[in-house]
């Protein structure tokens, strides 16, 4: 655990920048291999990725300052614009990426759920890669186990500075954990026909029950009738992913598309 890794110069190269950044990279070389391998939009992922990664920075920041920080931002309204200070939610940068996409895929007219579905294997993988940025910089950390078992992070970093050296639960590196489960699972799903959209919808209620689950071991979050934001966000993506799903399967069976991970579907603009 290391928030700097290194200097160039005066300059601090941060764990969780570097991390993150190569998570992003990952991510778009495997969609790229992904969409190449159904032999449609591979031209379109690198745009898509450039509205997504614009829409992921300001979602991230603004779901962690309304839902996660209000009490301290509201108070220092400047800092809100400091993210190099930390500070970053994945979910809101998860709702915010898929805003961006889906404004590149309507601008460009491409099949949005058609898209989505090549390319959410790999937004999975790069979150399960990036989650090593948590660990490194020491926060979305996990509550005290009250027994021998658990990471016990090193001054400077969150989890120390409001802790100490308790062992705490190792809620970030499971969720990374978790990604790369639902990484393998959605290839397994690719390997028979669903209708058109599902695969995406799999990968948000399968990360999202993960996510659920892991908040209870979370020790850096408020609760809301006993439930943190993280888990409220989550149920929330359940509730709407099931409601797109029925969606799905009504337009399909008035005429729309199913398809799988081998063969060209008939598109359906949506």
């Amino acid at each position: 655990m290391q928030v700097i890794l290194f200097h160039i110069g005066s300059f601090p190269v941060r764990s969780y920048g570097l991390i993150v950044a190569i998570s992003m990279l990952l991510g778009i070389g495997v969609a790229a291999y992904f969409a190449r391998q159904a032999g449609r939009y591979a031209d379109h992922v690198s745009g898509v990725a450039v509205y997504a990664i614009v829409g992921a920075l300001i979602g991230a920041r603004l779901w962690q300052v309304l839902f996660f920080e209000w009490g301290y931002y509201s108070q220092h309204p400047l800092e809100i614009l400091a993210i190099w200070h930390g500070g970053m939610s994945i979910q809101g940068g998860l709702v915010g990426g898929f805003a961006g996409g889906l404004l590149y895929t309507w601008k460009y007219q491409v099949p949005f759920w058609d898209f989505a579905d090549i390319v959410a294997p790999a937004i999975v993988l790069a979150q399960g890669i990036g989650r090593a940025a948590c660990l490194m910089n020491g926060d979305a950390f996990g509550s005290p186990t009250g027994g021998n078992f658990g990471l016990v992070y090193p001054p400077g970093t969150y989890a120390y500075d409001t802790y100490g050296s308790q062992p705490l639960w190792p809620a970030e590196v499971w969720e990374g954990q978790w990604d790369i489960v639902v990484f393998a699972l959605l290839l397994i799903l690719k390997q028979r026909k669903w209708p058109v959209g599902y695969i995406f919808l799999f990968y948000n209620i399968l990360y999202s029950i993960g996510r659920f689950f892991l908040e209870f071991l979370r020790g850096d979050t408020a609760r809301t009738l006993g439930l943190t934001a993280a888990q409220w966000t989550s149920l929330a993506v359940i509730a709407a992913a099931l409601g797109c799903m029925v969606y799905l399967k009504i337009r399909q069976a008035r005429g729309g598309t199913s398809h799988d991970s081998g063969q060209e579907p008939e598109v359906v603009e949506s």
